[in-house]
């Protein structure tokens, strides 16, 4: 399977680290950003030629004349896909550009170069089918799964149904946030709040293009925007109401259950909270290995002494800092170094 990249920016790199670790050589060409000279198409046409899946990693707005420039260039041996985080239009432009002559899938990978870069697991993929295409179904989803990801289908409608409600109000309300200082450097937060700035955080490290992307390229984002303004106004009035009647029990917001004892409401945090530590650990063994291939290829020892005894200290203090068993939290870390050198095969 020979890959060539058209487009990398941001998630063209990530993706190309992504085939580098499944062992999957790839080409790139992108007339503006710097591509490294071992992996660097000599130019579109050479890569169009040299490779027979091409991955169209450029912004949605210029996905049709990209798609006008390669048309001439293509065989009906090519497989093209998008990555883009609309499906809607970008299917509606391979369908009219490509027909039944070359084939083509529509995909969102959901995953980007922040989530890549914390370790983020599991990676999923959106697969929107060309009904005319079924191979190509088969064929971009099975490079998917080489490269460790999940693979759902969906058609492009719903597909961007779902981004609308999701992903684009994600956007909408995390800039509206940002409007009114919400993600400033504040003196302290509550808890509640923590969540928040993590996707402000993931939102403003996003390439500034995808937020105009999500709300003007998807069809159903203005409606999705509207509801949410109209249900927020609605919010709104009935609090400025029951400020005047003192009718504040209608704006309760639902809690865990009613009929759930202390005990039980404890018991699911503490399960939530598990499920969250393991996700992290898988997290944390991911960055292992991949700081474990950095270092083979310097040609430096996996098993680092100075640095885990460094870390240990670290951790020590981070406990007594939290009020914790200092030996207590020790113990723990050293488990998960045994499982991080484990993970490794050391």
């Amino acid at each position: 399977m020979r890959i060539g990249i058209l487009g990398y920016g941001r998630f063209g790199v990530a993706l190309g680290s992504l085939l580098r670790e499944a062992g999957l050589p790839y080409r790139a060409w992108d007339p503006v950003a710097l591509v490294p000279a071992e992996c660097r198409a000599a130019s579109v046409l050479d890569l169009v030629e040299g490779h027979e899946v091409m991955v169209l990693a450029v912004p949605i707005p210029a996905l049709e004349g990209v798609l006008k420039q390669l048309r001439p260039h293509l065989r009906p041996d090519h497989l093209l896909f998008d990555v883009g985080s609309v499906k809607v239009g970008p299917c509606a432009l391979m369908a009219q550009h490509l027909g039944s002559a070359i084939p083509y899938a529509g995909t969102h990978p959901l995953f980007g170069p922040v989530s890549l870069a914390r370790a983020e697991r599991p990676l999923r993929v959106v697969l929107c089918a060309a009904p005319q295409h079924p191979a190509a179904v088969a064929r971009v989803e099975s490079l998917f799964r080489r490269l460790g990801c999940e693979v759902l289908q969906q058609s492009a409608e719903d597909h961007d149904r779902v981004m609308a409600t999701t992903h684009a109000l994600t956007f909408f309300i995390a800039k509206g946030l940002l409007a009114v200082g919400a993600g400033a450097e504040l003196p302290f937060t509550p808890p509640s709040f923590h969540a928040i700035a993590h996707t402000l955080e993931s939102v403003q490290e996003d390439a500034g293009h995808l937020f105009a992307v999500l709300q003007n390229q998807n069809p159903f984002a203005q409606g999705a925007r509207v509801g949410l303004l109209e249900a927020l106004s609605a919010i709104h009035q009935s609090l400025a109401e029951a400020q005047i009647s003192g009718g504040e029990e209608q704006l309760a917001i639902p809690d865990l259950g009613a009929r759930s004892p202390m005990l039980q409401e404890a018991r699911n945090h503490i399960d939530t909270l598990d499920q969250e530590l393991v996700a992290l650990l898988a997290r944390r063994t991911e960055l292992v290995l991949r700081a474990g291939r950095a270092k083979a290829e310097m040609s430096l020892p996996i098993h680092d002494p100075d640095r885990e005894s460094a870390q240990l200290q670290a951790r020590r203090e981070w406990a007594q800092q939290a009020g914790l068993d200092i030996q207590g939290v020790e113990d723990v870390f050293r488990a998960v170094l045994r499982a991080s050198r484990a993970a490794q095969g050391k």
